[in-house]
């Protein structure tokens, strides 16, 4: 038999050294796409439950929203362990299902336990939400937005966490296998309205007439169209605030046909939300960071190869 093959090889040189060719290109095509990650998948196939509350310390957060959780989640299939993390202001809970049960499985059954344990919450408590579809080892990049020498007075900290959640995050959010991209440091940009108690006393105003002002003005409304000949011309109410100004010239109340603006009783401008920390590098003071979390069991290796070309991103 060897002979024989031996002999047909002999006799067939060009098949024979075609087929060697094709196994060579299909071996080197092979490994090419085989996934390999630099971080290997070593976690449990689990979803956290993360509940957020400002006002809860760690004994309140523990006893109205980790437990209710916890005891929602309990009786949930294919479960393994159920762990938690109580901090102020913050609910952790970790559910640890069986490996047969996939990624997507297991977030559809807590999406359905959710609603449940969320109307055993106290109201204004906080609502639980499921972690993105990721794993503890998802983070695969991290970079520092910053300015050229030459412009850094022009922009502050405040000014780059704004360019990175409104540009620089969106465009990282389209990569394929990228699943969550996560700011930190900087300040959060916020539009204040500081209230002057005694004008609302000498006008006879409440802060509630205040905010719900503020709620009512700031909204799109549509009211049907209008035929006229061959066209139709759609009706909507254009609502939003878009400037400091548009703020300051919501009107509150009406006193005697004279309108009283926001203006006239408070201060309005610029501020920032209450914060935990911040980021700092290389002796320069705070700068702001952008952290991005791959998807569970997607190709690292797509971003990697993406990472030398960044100015198609940023």
């Amino acid at each position: 038999m060897l002979s024989y093959l031996i002999n047909l090889s002999v006799k067939n040189k060009f098949i024979v050294i075609l087929l060697t060719v094709f196994v060579i290109g299909f071996g080197l095509y092979s490994l090419s796409q085989i996934p390999i990650g630099a971080v290997p998948n070593v976690t449990y196939n689990q979803v956290q439950v993360i509940t957020t509350s400002r006002n809860l310390s760690t004994q309140d957060i523990e006893q109205f929203i980790t437990y209710p959780v916890e005891l929602e989640m309990a009786n949930l299939p294919g479960v393994q362990e159920i762990r938690s993390i109580s901090k102020f202001g913050l609910s952790v809970v970790t559910i640890v299902f069986d490996d047969d049960m996939g990624t997507f499985l297991p977030r559809q059954l807590i999406a359905e336990k959710i609603k449940s344990a969320s109307e055993k919450i106290p109201e204004g408590f906080g609502t639980p939400e499921m972690g993105p579809v990721t794993r503890g080892l998802g983070e695969i990049y991290q970079y520092v937005l910053d300015a050229e020498p030459a412009y850094k007075d022009r922009y502050t900290t405040q000014d780059l966490r704004t360019i990175q959640d409104w540009i620089v995050k969106r465009q990282l959010s389209g990569i394929p296998g990228v699943v969550e991209v996560n700011t930190w440091g900087g300040f959060l940009k916020q539009y204040e309205v500081a209230i002057n108690t005694e004008k609302l006393n000498a006008m006879d105003i409440s802060a509630y007439d205040v905010f719900s002002a503020l709620e009512k003005n700031n909204s799109i409304s549509g009211s049907g169209y209008l035929e006229k000949i061959n066209q139709a011309f759609f009706i909507r109410g254009e609502g939003l605030i878009s400037s400091l100004e548009d703020i300051g010239n919501v009107v509150v109340q009406n006193k005697d046909g004279i309108p009283i603006y926001i203006k006239d009783i408070a201060d309005i401008g610029y501020g920032s939300a209450m914060r935990f920390g911040a980021i700092t590098g290389n002796a320069e003071g705070e700068k702001v960071l952008g952290q991005v979390m791959m998807l569970k069991n997607a190709n690292v290796s797509f971003w990697h190869r993406c990472e030398f070309d960044e100015s198609r991103y940023y």
